[in-house]
């Protein structure tokens, strides 16, 4: 047998994507024009698939500050932080995150996925049992995975289920986390973030929320969904992405724990190299715009309900209510990727979302919205799309 068997499967499916159009899998854009507008196949396009919530990829300080990190610092730490040391930048973002967020410690990781890698496989030890959302991204069930503690798991943003299945472990030696997300990647829906702190603090078990989507998009300061709900300072442990609305790469857990800092011996922290510096410095800058401009998101919030309304009108099946992620249901993975190539064909780039990335085995085009965006842009989208449903209405009725 091949070792290379087990991916037979996956080659199939790439293989029917392929007749149908491009595969959606691995798109090259030959230039990036904007937030909002790249270049495929030498044709410009509009982005609605980037998550670039507050469109800052292209802002001035954010480009400046990493252009001078990479004058100043060079282009790579070369290593991890126990083992090179900490450059300034570092230690500087993290007294900024932790101020901002409130908490008593904050570490700053090199990637949103290896954040909770780390943070969660740390945190569970032997004894301890971990709940999860059954709709957890993939880097919190690699983290479970990779912890040494017991993992149950309830049903998605269901905090009645959550209630049951804490009562049932009570008999227990260790500790107990909850992790559930903030706006969840594939959906666009939100957590109960109220109710679900409120069971879990109920049990005596400690609450973990993944904010990577929703932070810099919810809450008067952009803090996430954790502040839109009132219990940010309610919250044990709170991590995000900079790949998202700050507009770099890299992560960040912050806790009110002030123990948290020993979470420095955590695998992932300790054995990959720290965030570039240029990294760091963008990631700073944009930390800085959204502290000082109030209104951030205003823009990205419109924009997501004119598209919401105008998807809802034309009577696609959206997966949740508006927020800057908008999913459309698709019958199968096969209309999914041909709606992609038609979309592209058109001058509109979205995501194609599918098994095992998609809950229950859904396909999905999976557009998120960008403060970028113009009015004029969302319409543009909007008017691709009713032709998209003009022609799917053809097909259906010929078949």
């Amino acid at each position: 047998m091949s070792i290379f068997e087990k991916f037979s499967p996956y080659l199939e499916r790439m293989s029917r994507a392929v007749q149908i159009g491009r595969s959606p899998i691995g798109i090259q854009f030959d230039d990036i024009l904007s937030p909002t507008r790249g270049v495929i196949e030498g044709k410009e396009v509009i982005m609605i698939g980037t998550n670039n919530y507050l469109g800052l990829t292209f802002e001035e300080s954010c480009v400046t500050a990493a252009k001078a990190a990479i004058d100043a610092h060079g282009t790579g730490t070369t290593g991890s932080r126990v083992a090179n040391g900490n450059y300034v930048g570092h230690t500087k973002l993290e007294r900024s995150l932790n101020k901002f967020m409130g908490m008593a410690s904050t570490i700053v990781f090199s990637t949103g996925y290896q954040t909770n890698l780390a943070a969660i496989s740390a945190l569970v030890g032997p004894k301890d049992q971990v709940f999860i959302d059954a709709d957890s991204h993939a880097c919190i069930y690699d983290a479970t995975r990779l912890s040494t503690g017991t993992t149950i798991r309830f049903r998605h943003n269901n905090a009645e289920d959550l209630d049951k299945r804490l009562s049932r472990s009570q008999n227990t030696d260790g500790a107990r986390l909850v992790v559930v997300e903030g706006m969840y990647s594939m959906f666009g829906d939100l957590a109960p973030l109220d109710e679900m702190t409120e069971v879990a603090h109920r049990h005596g078990a400690m609450i973990y929320v993944d904010e990577a989507h929703s932070f810099g998009s919810f809450g008067p300061k952009g803090r996430g969904l954790s502040e839109a709900m009132g219990v940010l300072d309610k919250i044990d442990f709170y991590s995000a992405t900079f790949s998202k609305s700050l507009a770099s790469i890299g992560g960040f857990c912050s806790s009110k724990h002030p123990q948290f800092e020993l979470l420095r011996v955590s695998r992932p922290y300790m054995f990959t190299a720290s965030p570039s510096p240029s990294a760091i410095a963008s990631a700073q800058a944009a930390l800085e715009k959204i502290i000082s401009e109030e209104g951030l998101h205003d823009n990205l919030w419109a924009r997501a309900r004119q598209l919401h309304e105008g998807l809802a009108q034309m009577g696609f099946d959206l997966a949740a209510d508006a927020s800057p992620i908008i999913a459309i249901r698709r019958h199968s993975e096969e209309q999914a990727v041909r709606d992609f190539n038609t979309l592209l064909d058109r001058g509109v780039y979205v995501n194609f979302s599918g098994p095992p990335a998609t809950p229950a085995g859904i396909s999905l085009l999976r557009l998120s919205v960008s403060a970028a965006h113009t009015e004029e842009e969302i319409n543009k989208v909007l008017s691709v799309f009713q032709t998209l449903a003009q022609d799917n209405k053809v097909a259906m009725a010929a078949s």
